[in-house]
């Protein structure tokens, strides 16, 4: 079987300030800012979550940070916002990574095909850390 590119990236997740610590990093850093709010990604949104971040990235170079606000009714607890998010196309070796976590682990979010297109997933391995597994329906 041919190698086939997977990428690791930090994902960090905030309580309603993303977008403030996203434009931040960028005067620290540098690079292309991306940010979308759950009203903008046209994605499901309960009462104050419209202007919420629900995915920026920061982009300079091979340099990759992402980040998110967690909902409204879901704190975020710091010191566990941090996930390591895994992407790629072959969903066979994905899912083998995700369910090989889950072993001893606790999945937040089963594998499955989501509104954006991807298949996704999150989960905590057995070690408490955390991980988002992405199978992309678009080419890398």
């Amino acid at each position: 079987m041919a190698d086939v590119k997977l990428m690791l990236t930090p994902y960090l997740s905030f309580n309603g300030n993303a977008a403030e610590a996203m434009r931040f990093y960028k005067s620290v850093i540098g690079g292309e800012l991306k940010m979308e709010t759950f009203e903008e990604a046209k994605a499901p949104y309960g009462p104050g979550e419209k202007d919420r971040i629900i995915h920026a990235t920061l982009k300079y170079g091979d340099f990759l940070l992402m980040a998110a606000d967690g909902r409204a009714d879901m704190k975020v607890v710091f010191g566990d916002n941090v996930n390591l998010s895994i992407t790629g196309p072959d969903a066979e070796r994905l899912t083998g990574i995700f369910n090989g976590f889950a072993k001893g682990g606790k999945v937040t979010m089963p594998l499955a095909k989501q509104f954006w297109g991807d298949t996704f997933g999150m989960l905590a391995d057995k070690f408490g850390v955390h991980w988002m597994i992405s199978i992309s329906a678009q080419p890398m």
